[in-house]
């Protein structure tokens, strides 16, 4: 089996290749071109593809999980079909698109409500179940540590302006770079509790924010941030920082109650 890792394979052209039961991980795949193609028994994981061309293909069984800008199949655009069937099938998620004050701290009660279910059904389980992987996701609580991330990154850092708010325990995504002062401790096994105190932390940080939150405040741009980290040091609409928050609690809360219903199978 061929082993391609960290290689420029740009501008490449494959005819007549077999790529069946390949994997594609952490992988560019912006405007690649498939031409009378059959895609068969293939992974890819953690991977953009963006002005990506299909014509003439054979696709059977295709599953996809991500965020869906825009999918033209056959002409027709999906999108926004799949985004008013996601908004009919998770009652609440509409509210995840606040465009005031008052709905982003509506937002904010929905997922307190929603993760404190979520948080009742992991407890259940045995604790060493929660460190458990399903089909290669992060386990129950690296998805808790990861969240303490996203809002260390977009409120701590991008809005409130501390330049490394990090905790030990603090996850960034797989696909991130390793990048100076911010940890990514895999092997690392805290307990529920501890996890949770610190996502108790920064939640608590959130609806201080959400709290005293304005629209002259939620109109405007953020400060950036000398030195390495997550976000790079650039100006966010502040809206755009917040609604990363949101977005990320309410997909990964998704994410967590689907693996839980597994691992309860297991159980």
């Amino acid at each position: 089996m061929a082993d391609f890792t960290d290689e420029d394979l740009s501008g490449s052209r494959l005819t007549r290749v077999d790529l069946s039961n390949t994997r594609f991980e952490r992988v560019h795949l912006e405007h690649v071109e498939l031409i009378d193609s059959e895609m068969y028994d293939m992974t890819i994981r953690g991977t953009d593809l963006v002005g990506v061309r299909m014509h003439g293909v054979e696709i059977v069984d295709l599953d996809i999980v991500g965020e869906v800008v825009k999918l033209t199949v056959n002409g027709i655009d999906v999108a926004s079909f799949v985004q008013e069937e996601l908004d009919r099938r998770h009652p609440g998620r509409a509210a995840m698109r606040p465009t005031d004050p008052d709905g982003f701290r509506a937002a904010w009660d929905l997922l307190e409500e929603l993760w404190a279910g979520t948080v009742e059904r992991a407890r259940r389980l045995d604790p060493a179940v929660l460190h458990e992987s399903v089909d290669g996701e992060w386990s129950f609580i690296e998805t808790l540590r990861h969240l303490a991330f996203a809002t260390d990154a977009w409120l701590s850092r991008a809005i409130l302006g501390d330049p490394s708010p990090w905790h030990p325990l603090e996850l960034p995504w797989d696909q991130m770079p390793d990048t100076p002062g911010i940890p990514r401790d895999r092997a690392a096994r805290p307990s529920l509790e501890e996890v949770l105190e610190l996502r108790e932390s920064r939640r608590d940080a959130v609806r201080r924010y959400l709290d005293e939150l304005t629209q002259e405040t939620l109109d405007g741009d953020t400060e950036p941030i000398d030195g390495p980290g997550w976000p790079p040091p650039e100006s966010f609409p502040v809206a755009q920082c917040l609604r990363t928050i949101l977005n990320e609690e309410w997909e990964h809360r998704l994410y967590a109650e689907r693996d839980l219903a597994i691992l309860e199978t297991r159980t």
